[in-house]
């Protein structure tokens, strides 16, 4: 199995999750000017990371690897326990942070694709920061008595904890969001995801 990512994007979140199930695989890092070469757009036609390599099968969208990671280890229990409860609340915060909290982030990346008037982009920057506290003010009451976003460590965690280091290079207050703070803490603690970072050349 191989995993094709850029350093801290999204694609991270699935070298985390590698990472924490245990079994073999490679990673290939890919700059972001790497990604419009005709060697990547054959791997992944959009240009986009991450995409996954494991035979002959070719995988791209986050969700969908991070779904496919669990299933090929079980054993790592990223999708709970094998109860149908547990899977959903995987899916649930899975679904949070990729359709809800990633694409908060894109007004804040890029307001041109948004508005044309360059005069505007930093109002529809700071209406996005905005928008994305309000949705890591639900991460943060989610995670009040809990370790993990859904009661248990699954592969909706990595993916936050990228946001959560998005959110620290946008410049977006996260003052107060104690409980957020002290998973970013873990998160940053733990050997899967120092292991990931470091092979991305990335800091934690």
């Amino acid at each position: 199995m191989k995993l094709y990512s850029s350093p801290g994007a999204c694609s991270t979140a699935n070298h985390i999750a590698l990472q924490w199930a245990g079994g073999e695989f490679k990673v290939e890092v890919v700059a972001r000017e790497q990604r419009q070469s005709p060697e990547y757009l054959a791997i992944n036609p959009t240009g986009q990371v991450p995409a996954l390599r494991h035979g002959d099968f070719v995988l791209t969208q986050n969700a969908a690897i991070l779904g496919y990671i669990a299933d090929t280890w079980p054993e790592a229990q990223l999708a709970g326990d094998g109860s149908a409860v547990q899977r959903a609340e995987a899916n649930r915060w899975l679904a949070f942070v990729n359709s809800d909290l990633h694409p908060a982030f894109k007004p804040v990346f890029g307001p041109a694709r948004y508005i044309a008037d360059e005069g505007q982009h930093e109002a529809v920057k700071a209406q996005a920061r905005s928008h994305v506290r309000a949705l890591f003010e639900r991460a943060n009451r989610q995670l009040e008595g809990r370790h993990w976003l859904a009661g248990f460590r699954s592969y909706a965690d990595p993916y936050l904890y990228i946001t959560l280091r998005w959110a620290q290079n946008c410049a977006i207050d996260l003052g107060g969001f104690d409980n957020l703070a002290a998973f970013k803490q873990r998160m940053e603690g733990d050997a899967g995801v120092q292991a990931a970072l470091k092979a991305e050349g990335l800091s934690y």
